[in-house]
């Protein structure tokens, strides 16, 4: 079958014109639609939902402040509260005393024991007294004392310092009978050796035997005797 195209070229391109600006027509609405939403979209944004939102928020805020002006004795439960923050920090931080009793058995002679000790975390000084068997016996415990030495380590296993754990070590009191005699040592220490965040190890010279180094050690700690009232 022949077909034949009986419009004109005038006619085809108005068909074609018109066409065309039917969707440019449609196209238009299209963008218009949604540049008008777009606009009431931002509009009810800016000019009711942020202004809600905002109103909210500082409602909240009124609120919570009046409830903090309203709760009695804020300062102190603020105190405490910061002071509950800083204990771990503080327990971290404390002196170990708990090694005290190691060391004291490292450098006390067999023959000489402890009575009475006071230490003073502040001035970092030491007292002791007690009893020995003889002043040769005090007076090994005092150089025991004297040139004892520690190593300090970090908790990373990395090396620290070193020096002397004990100074000052001084004979302060002594008295003698035919059993014993009793004496009393004055000394200061070195605060790393009670530091929780080193491990420490004492170095104590050969003076005598300690009672770390005995089999059957004797007491460390012994009651004083009884002075007799005249």
């Amino acid at each position: 079958m022949i077909q034949f195209n009986l419009l004109p070229d005038v006619k085809q391109q108005y068909i074609k014109a018109a066409k065309m600006k039917h969707t440019t027509v449609i196209v238009s609405l299209l963008i218009t639609t949604s540049s008008l939403l777009i606009f009431i979209v931002m509009f009810l944004s800016v000019h009711v939902f942020q202004p809600a939102r905002i109103k909210g928020i500082n409602q909240s805020i009124s609120d919570s402040t009046k409830t903090l002006k309203d709760t009695q004795d804020l300062d102190k439960i603020l105190t405490i509260q910061n002071q509950l923050k800083s204990l771990p920090a503080l327990q971290y931080s404390k002196p170990i005393a708990s090694r005290l009793s190691g060391y004291l058995s490292q450098v006390t002679p067999s023959q000489l024991s402890i009575g009475e000790l006071t230490l003073d975390f502040e001035g970092k000084t030491m007292k002791i007294t007690g009893t020995a068997d003889s002043l040769l016996s005090v007076n090994k415990f005092i150089d025991t004392l004297k040139f004892t030495t520690y190593a300090a380590t970090n908790s990373d296993g990395s090396a620290s310092d070193d020096g002397k754990p004990f100074s000052s070590v001084v004979l302060g009191a002594f008295s003698r009978t035919d059993k014993d005699a009793t004496y009393v040592v004055d000394l200061a220490y070195n605060e790393t050796i009670f530091d929780g965040n080193k491990k420490v190890a004492l170095t104590v010279p050969k003076i005598t035997t300690t009672r770390s180094e005995t089999e059957k050690p004797t007491e460390l700690f012994k009651a004083l005797p009884e002075v007799k009232k005249q």
